[in-house]
C-alpha cells in the first residue's frame, strides 16, 4: 500500500480561532507521532488498536464535548470536530482514526442530547478516558436507506427489553463496548415505532461476525452484528420509546457534514498532491503540468474547490450557529462526496500508470472516496430530501 499523504498545514481560514489553530497543530503532532507510524499495520489488520482511542482521550482529541462533571473537557464547539477530521484526512489516515472521530462525531451527540442524567454517570466518563468505544447500528442486510423498515425488534418485558435482529457495515463494530441500536419497538406504528437502545457487547446473545472485506478503507473496522433474544436493561434505552426516527434524523445533519468536511479535506489533498506530481513529472521533454490539457484540468479542480470551500465554510459555521437545514446539509454531503469522486479520478488520470500503483497515495485517496458518495445517505437519498424541502 502508499504511504499516508503528508501535506504542508492547511491556509488559516476566518472560520477559526487562534485556539483552533493549536489544536490543529497539535493534533497534527499526534497523528505524525501515534498514528501514521502504524497506519500500514492496522490497514493489513482491518482495525486499529484499542490504545488508540485512550492516546486520543488523554490528548484530548477524543470527545471534547463530553462535560467537566463526566471527565471530559465541556468544549462545545463543533469546530475542534472539524479540525480532527480535516487533519487526518489531509495526513492520509482518515480510516483510521475514524474510529475515535465515529465516536465523538457521531455517537456521542445520542448521549449528550437524549441521555438521561443516571446515564450520562454511567456512560460519559469512559468515553471521556477513551475506555469507551461506541458504535451505532442502523443498517440492515435488507435495509439501506429506510429506516422505516428495519427488522430488528425490541419487545418490552418487565424493566428489560429483548432484543433480536442483525445489522450490517457497523463502523467499530470490532471493537465497540456500546451500541446503540436502532430498533422497532412498536412495528405497526412505522417511523413512531422506532427507539434507540444502549447495548453492552459483553450481553448475552450478543455476537459479532467477520470483519467484513471492502474495498478501501481496510483501517477502519466494519462488522455485523447480531442480537439473540439480548435482554437489555430498559434503562438502557435513549431518549422516550418511539422517539428514535427523530433522534436520528437530527443527528443526520452534524454526521452529514462532517462527511463534507472530510471529501472536501479529501479533495483539497489530492489536488495538491498532484499539483506536485505534474510540476515535477516530465513527458517529452517538458513537465506534463505545462500540456494545456493538464493545465486546464488542474485550473477545473481549483475552480471547484474554491467554491466548494465557500459553501462548506459557510455551512460550518450555520451548523455551529444551529441554524443549518437538513437539505442544506444533504446539498453538502452530496455535492462535496461527488466532488471528491471527480477530483480524485481525474488526478490519478495525471498520474498516468503510476496513479494505479500502490507508489503513490492517489491511489488509496481514489479508492476511498468511493465510499464517501454511500455511507450517511447516498447521494440520491441527498437529492430526494432536497427535492422534499421544495415541496416537490
Amino acid at each position: 500500500m502508499s504511504a499516508p499523504m503528508a501535506l504542508e498545514p492547511m491556509p488559516r481560514r476566518p472560520i477559526f480561532d487562534d485556539e483552533h489553530e493549536d489544536y490543529r497543530e497539535s493534533f497534527r503532532s499526534f497523528l505524525a507521532a501515534e498514528v501514521t507510524p502504524n497506519f500500514a499495520r492496522w490497514d493489513e489488520d482491518g482495525v486499529v488498536s484499542r490504545d488508540l482511542f485512550t492516546k486520543a482521550a488523554a490528548h484530548g482529541f477524543m470527545g471534547m464535548a463530553v462535560p467537566e462533571q463526566y471527565g471530559g473537557a465541556g468544549v462545545d464547539d463543533w469546530r475542534f470536530n472539524v479540525v480532527l477530521t480535516e487533519e487526518a484526512i489531509r495526513a492520509g489516515v482518515g480510516a483510521a482514526f475514524g474510529g475515535p472521530m465515529l465516536t465523538t462525531d457521531i455517537c456521542l451527540p445520542y448521549l449528550l442530547t437524549a441521555g438521561t442524567e443516571e446515564q450520562k454517570a454511567r456512560w460519559l466518563p469512559g468515553i471521556a478516558r477513551g475506555e469507551t468505544v461506541l458504535a451505532v447500528a442502523m443498517t440492515e442486510p435488507g435495509t439501506g436507506s429506510d429506516l422505516a423498515a428495519v427488522q430488528t425488534r425490541a419487545r418490552r418485558e418487565g424493566d428489560e427489553f429483548v432484543l433480536s435482529g442483525q445489522k450490517t457495515f457497523i463502523t467499530n463494530g470490532h471493537n465497540a463496548d456500546r451500541v446503540i441500536v436502532v430498533a422497532k419497538t412498536d412495528p405497526e406504528a412505522g417511523h413512531a415505532g422506532i427507539s434507540l437502545i444502549v447495548v453492552d457487547s459483553d450481553s448475552e446473545g450478543f455476537s459479532r461476525g467477520e470483519q467484513i472485506a471492502k474495498l478501501g478503507q481496510h483501517a477502519s473496522d466494519t462488522t455485523e452484528l447480531f442480537f439473540d433474544d439480548v435482554r437489555v436493561p430498559a434503562a438502557n434505552l435513549l431518549g422516550a420509546e418511539g422517539s428514535g426516527f427523530a433522534q436520528l434524523m437530527e443527528k443526520l445533519v452534524p454526521e452529514r457534514m462532517i462527511i463534507a468536511v472530510g471529501a472536501l479535506a479529501g479533495a483539497e489533498a489530492a489536488f495538491e498532491h498532484t499539483l506536485g506530481y505534474v510540476k515535477e513529472r516530465t513527458a517529452f521533454g517538458r513537465p506534463i503540468g505545462s500540456f494545456q490539457n493538464s493545465r486546464f484540468v488542474m485550473a477545473e479542480i481549483k475552480t471547484e474547490l474554491a467554491i466548494g470551500r465557500a459553501f462548506v465554510d459557510q455551512s460550518i459555521v450555520k451548523h455551529c450557529a444551529g441554524e443549518l437545514t437538513i437539505e442544506e446539509a444533504a446539498m453538502a454531503k452530496w455535492w462535496t462526496t461527488e466532488l471528491l469522486g471527480r477530483v480524485t479520478d481525474s488526478c490519478l488520470q495525471l498520474h498516468g500508470g503510476y496513479g494505479y500503483t500502490d507508489e503513490y497515495a492517489i491511489s488509496s485517496a481514489w479508492v476511498d472516496a468511493r465510499i464517501m458518495r454511500i455511507y450517511g445517505g447516498t447521494t440520491e437519498i441527498m437529492k430526494e430530501l432536497i427535492g422534499r424541502g421544495m415541496g416537490l
